[in-house]
């Protein structure tokens, strides 16, 4: 038997992330993986904040995802990566927020197995195919292209395989419009399996493969290999290939091409033709410096500008480290290595183009920064190939003397936003609430270990609080006219009348607004186009936008107990257990139907229930039980869409999210009354009256 689980928080870490222009709108995101869901997130420049675009289940495990972009094509799609024992490929469209499966082909068992392609991901850099590699022999290669009505189409796969090959990395090559190239780092075991002495095991060579697929052929093949560092475990594109533009015609030569190897304590250019360069990773100068411990890189990022580029790598310390190649045309002439910052160790960095560095890290929270300068003018020692004799490599299997640096804090980067993340969770205790449970959780590692504690609810964030000459029962905001952009009026109601203010640069009280101040009120709402209407206990107030005003007094011995509004329609509870409508005409006119009915009672526990448009009968009536106290609903408005506040010993919203219905307490005190509010200084907010205090 399988059960597939939910969980009560959805996993907040990252494993995997990438960059690129998922809608097609000139503007880049960053696709996040969380383990068995795809997030995509929008980065505001202006504000310097993410916020999440769509979440989307895949309902298995991610283990891989990469981003490419056809030749000459505008927006990237995702290819992922996953334990179905399937490569699938994704369009976001943006007009109605979904991702759409373009491609899903299958090319072995499901699960999570060593000789199952899916632990790696690589993408030609022209987005002409891609490379799905296992842990273990297995590497397939796919073409990518178009078909006559330009759609994105994938061919069947192509085989690259290795047998007894442990595959460490892969990564595609730059080469321009040439035949796509990828590297890999490999170590053969076939040996070391047949040698019962361990011999064999220490004198395994790491090998750092070239694949060229032969786009003409139809076939992949291995077009070089060369052993390297014993101790690789990264490899980094560099840029290659080259650019014709102007008129007359003009060749840029993009960069040499190659991959920079990374590898426990230092750095090595490779390239089939070209000689190899090295210069040693800076160590922090510390006196009690464990010099037995080397410095491995465990991220990386390449990042292009105009006419110029660079590198980022990070250690497993969270160091960051700016690499430079020095070259002419094809031909490199010196690696260059320098300290940059120090942030949170991360499973990826991703550079936008907006200037914006995001950092999903390994453990903790995760981060989003902006680069203040490039590291270009500050004093920190630069290393170069060219300071070691033969640019390093002169005794390749002798490391070079050791490079320091000392930590300071962020000068190149400075944080705009932060996203919460309890990984890693060590310790955690529930304790049970007449209300709520707490959850109390001891996360991370090392200095970045917190103690939260968690509480299920919505994050409410308090602007300001005023406090009231008494205790008001109910509140409401009011727009003086439809269409105007932002409420201007905030009616209190106290048991003995009715206090109106004014929003603006100061919160004010009105003395003209046309509410009868002398007794409470039922219900506020702006009416028609330009109307306001307030229901008190002995009638209805039509204030027209002249400040003429027409009253409907209650009949005589009965009061108003309850009303609804809404822009055209009004509904009265009278004290006699009937109910009375009235409906706005096109004139402007506030009219009463003779019809009455007599209503029931309510047993303060919400109900919600379907209206079927046919025949107006109402089905699928289901109840919840929100708290001790009689529950009091206020209609609402949550980004744009239809929701409802209920308010009982908790305040609980009920609202649409990505096409799903939400019901969620809110984490935030008990309130006696609230209304949405959408001001200048408080858009698509709430304002709500607890005890004396307006909120």
């Amino acid at each position: 038997m399988h059960l597939y689980n939910l969980t009560l928080e959805h996993a907040s870490s990252i494993t995997s992330a990438v960059v690129g222009s998922f809608s097609g709108l000139r503007q880049q995101e960053i696709l996040i993986s969380r383990g068995t869901r795809l997030q995509l997130l929008k980065p505001d420049p202006a504000l310097g904040k993410l916020s999440t675009v769509l979440v989307h289940d895949v309902f298995g495990s991610i283990r891989s995802l990469a981003a490419f972009r056809l030749t000459g094509g505008t927006k990237d799609y995702a290819i992922v990566g996953s334990d179905s024992g399937r490569i699938v490929i994704l369009e976001y469209d943006p007009k109605q927020n979904i991702f759409v499966k373009l491609y899903q082909e299958t090319y072995g068992k499901t699960g999570a197995r060593r000789i199952v392609p899916g632990q790696m991901l690589a993408t030609d850099p022209k987005g002409r195919s891609v490379m799905i590699s296992a842990m273990e022999k297995s590497k397939l290669v796919y073409v990518l292209n178009r078909d006559a009505a330009a759609n994105l189409t994938i061919s069947s796969p192509l085989e690259a395989h290795k047998p007894s090959a442990i595959i460490h990395y892969i990564v595609g090559v730059d080469v321009g419009f040439e035949n796509p190239l990828y590297a890999a780092l490999e170590v053969d075991y076939a040996e070391t399996d047949n040698d019962p002495t361990g011999e064999a095991h220490e004198n395994a060579q790491k090998m750092l493969t070239f694949y060229e697929l032969d786009l003409g052929l139809n076939h992949v093949v291995r077009k070089w290999s060369e052993p390297t560092d014993p101790r690789a475990n990264l490899l980094v594109q560099i840029p290659g290939g080259q650019t014709t533009s102007g008129d007359p015609p003009t060749v840029r030569i993009d960069g040499p091409s190659g991959v920079l190897v990374c590898c426990e304590d230092h750095v090595i250019y490779r390239h089939m033709d070209q000689p190899q360069l090295r210069v040693p990773i800076p160590r922090r100068q510390h006196p009690l410096e464990d010099t037995t411990r080397g410095v491995l890189i465990i991220s990386a990022v390449m990042h292009r500008m105009k006419g110029a580029f660079f590198f980022l790598l990070q250690s497993e310390l969270g160091d960051l480290y700016k690499v430079t190649l020095e070259h002419q045309d094809e031909d490199v002439v010196a690696l260059k290595i320098k300290y940059f910052d120090t942030v949170s160790p991360a499973i990826s960095l991703c550079i936008l183009k907006s200037g914006h560095l995001f950092i999903p890290s390994e453990f903790g929270n995760h981060y989003f920064y902006q680069f203040q300068k490039l590291g270009d003018d500050d004093q920190e020692a630069e290393y170069g190939s060219t300071d070691y004799p033969g640019n390093g490599m002169r005794t390749p299997s002798q490391p070079l003397p050791r490079a320091y640096f000392r930590p300071r804090p962020l000068e190149n980067l400075v944080l705009l936003d932060e996203l919460e993340s309890l990984d890693p969770i060590l310790s955690a205790k529930v304790q049970n609430l007449p209300d709520a449970s707490l959850f109390y959780a001891a996360c991370g590692r090392g200095a970045r270990s917190t103690f939260r504690t968690l509480k299920h609810g919505l994050e409410v964030e308090e602007n300001g609080n005023s406090d009231l000459p008494s205790i008001p029962n109910a509140v409401w905001t009011l727009r003086i006219a439809e269409d105007d952009q932002y409420d201007s009026y905030i009616v209190l109601s106290f048991v003995n009348g009715t206090l109106v203010l004014s929003f603006g640069e100061e919160i004010e009280e009105i003395q003209n607004s046309g509410f009868l101040s002398s007794e409470p009120t039922l219900a506020a709402q702006q009416l028609g186009h330009d109307a306001l209407l307030q229901v008190h206990p002995r009638g209805i107030r039509h204030i027209l936008s002249d400040k003429r005003i027409n009253e409907w007094k209650a009949p005589t011995g009965h009061t108003i107990v309850a009303a609804t509004t809404n822009k055209r329609q009004v509904v009265l509870a009278l004290s006699s257990a009937e109910l009375i409508y009235f409906e706005l005409d096109y004139e402007g006119q506030l009219n009463e139907y003779q019809d009455r009915r007599a209503m029931g009672s309510t047993n303060g526990v919400l109900l919600r229930t379907i209206l079927d448009p046919t025949n107006g009968k109402l089905a699928d009536t289901r109840t919840r039980f929100l708290g001790n106290r009689p529950v009091r609903l206020i209609r609402t408005r949550v980004h744009g869409s239809p929701g409802v506040l209920a308010l009982s010993s908790r305040s609980w919203l009920n609202y649409t999210y990505q096409g799903l219905v939400h019901f969620t307490p809110l984490a935030y005190d008990r309130l006696d009354g609230a209304c949405s509010v959408n001001a200048e200084l408080c858009p698509d907010g709430f304002i709500g009256i607890a005890n004396n205090t307006l909120r």
